[in-house]
Formats: structure tokens, sequence, C-alpha cells
């Protein structure tokens, strides 16, 4: 791992709590009300560490386990990226099946704490988590094949690194659309509207949020600090489609990774404030929608 591949992990895990407050905070504006400080998550991880952890006498080691697994899994997870536009730390051909294989192993921890506690509201909750997965995971592999075929890489540091950079002239189009589609996964992915709604309290609508009911303190802080670090994730991905960052110097390319986020949160936020929750019903077919962007994205390469 170099030292750059460090820098740039130990920024993004910094920095990944303020995209939920860059999000909040647009939302917020756009709807006319002052919201929360961009920053205030930071100050809900700091309070929820320095309380003590409640646990039912129905939960089993699972519950405890399930959000340390999801939080390795999201930082093993951000280890394949190319976050400074070249190459990843850890990388090898098909690193692209690892890397989603790590996003399941977070979500399948999660689903599994959650019906550890015996709770059939909870168990509703893992029922649509699961659901949503079900299309959300072969929008991802669709959009790694739309990036294979313009690329000619297996690996992530190849699709989202030097060949991508070299793929845009030729193929822009194609990657717009994947580009697009991996914003919607974003959505999809971090329970965001139009999918779900993270402040929401009603029962029957909730759907990430039911699944950590019961947890509290260090465990709720580790949830929500991996909350945010997926979000931030799918973003690397997102703007590393957008803007191949391989020919700039290390920090150049840095800084417009974090301008890039900060933009995808934004526009997270827009969505958020101009568009209400889909029902339920509704949800597959956007994300069939979006894998279909990308496999169109794909057949287009194929001419």
């Amino acid at each position: 791992m170099t030292g750059e591949g460090l820098v740039a992990l130990g920024i993004l895990g910094v920095a990944a709590p303020a995209m939920p407050g860059i999000v909040v905070k647009t939302k917020s504006l756009l709807t006319g009300r002052r919201g929360p400080p961009v920053l205030q998550l930071y100050a809900d991880l700091g309070k929820l560490v320095r309380k003590g952890a409640v646990y039912s006498r129905t939960t089993t080691r699972l519950f405890r386990a399930g959000p340390v697994v999801v939080l390795a899994s999201l930082v093993m997870a951000s280890l394949f990226l190319p976050l400074d536009g070249r190459a990843a730390p850890f990388r090898f051909a098909g690193d692209l099946v690892a890397f989603a294989g790590l996003l399941a192993l977070g979500r399948f921890a999660l689903v599994l704490a959650g019906l550890d506690t015996g709770s059939s509201f909870e168990g509703m909750g893992a029922s649509r988590e699961v659901t949503i997965a079900t299309f959300a995971e072969p929008t991802l592999f669709l959009c790694f094949l739309a990036l294979v075929v313009a690329t000619g890489d297996l690996s992530l540091s190849g699709m989202l690194g030097t060949p991508l950079a070299a793929a845009w002239p030729r193929a822009g189009a194609s990657l717009s659309l994947v580009g697009i589609s991996l914003f919607v996964l974003l959505l999809a992915e971090n329970s965001r509207v139009p999918v779900d709604d993270p402040a929401t309290h009603l029962e029957l609508t909730m759907i990430h949020e039911v699944i950590v009911l019961d947890h509290s303190g260090p465990d709720l802080a580790v949830i929500l600090y991996g909350s945010a670090l997926k979000l931030a994730l799918f973003g690397v991905l997102a703007v590393s489609v957008f803007v191949p960052r391989a020919g700039f110097s290390g920090p150049v390319a840095l800084g417009l990774l974090f301008l890039g986020l900060g933009v995808v949160a934004v526009a997270v936020g827009v969505v958020e404030a101009v568009m209400a929750r889909l029902r339920l019903a509704r949800v597959p077919q956007l994300l069939v929608g979006a894998a279909g962007l990308a496999l169109f994205a794909t057949i287009l390469q194929l001419q």
C-alpha cells in the first residue's frame, strides 16, 4: 500500500461523515429551513461513543457482531477503489467481484443483526432491505460490465483508472449512462429518497432505519459511520466514472475527487428536496430502469 493510498483512505475516512451533512443542509435550504450544521454527524458520533450500549436478552453474538462486520467490510471494500484515479491499494483481475461481495457481506450482517432481535417489525425492514438488494446488486454488476467492455480491464483500478480516461473520447455516451445508473444505485444502496427516507418515523414506511432500531451507543455510532462511508464509496464510483483523474497529479486528483463528492452530496440533497418517496412497489421499477441504462450502455459499445 503506497503512502498516497494511505493518505487518501485516511482523508476519505475523516471526511465521510460530512457527506450526509451536506445532503441534509442542501435539502433544508431548498425547502426553506435552516437545518442542522453540516458537521452534525461528527457531534452525534461523539455522543454515541461516550454512551453505553443496551442489549436485549433475546439477542445473541450475531447482534453484537453486526455493526463490526458492516464497518470492516466497507473499509476492506474501500481498499479496492483507486482514490487517486490510477491504482487502488489492493487490486487484482476480477476484484470487482470482491468489492461487490464485501458490500453484500455488510448488508447480510446488518440484516442478520436485525433478525436476531426476534422483532417482527425489524424482520419487516430486513425483508424490504433484501428485496431492494435483489434488484440493486444485478444493477451494480451491469454497470461493472459496461465499464469492463469500455476499458477492457477486469480490475477496478483499470475500470476507473487510466483505461477509463482513454475510453471517454470513443464511449462518452455509454459512460454517461453508466454514471447515471450508478447515481440511482447510490440512492437505493444508501436508503435515500426516493427509495427510502432516512428521516422518516412512520413504522410502515421505514426500511433501513427499522433494522438498526435496537442498536444503541457505540454500536449505533459504528452503523451511522458505516452508512456515511458507504455513501462516500458509491460517490467515489460515480465521480470516478464522470471525472477520470488518471492524468492529474496525486494532490490534484484527490482534490477533484473530494470536490466531486461534495457535488454528489448536493445532488442527493436536491433529489430529496424535489421528489417524494416512491411507493415500495415502484422501487424495483426504478432499479430495473437503472439496470436497463447500464445494459443499454453495454449494447452501444458492442455495435
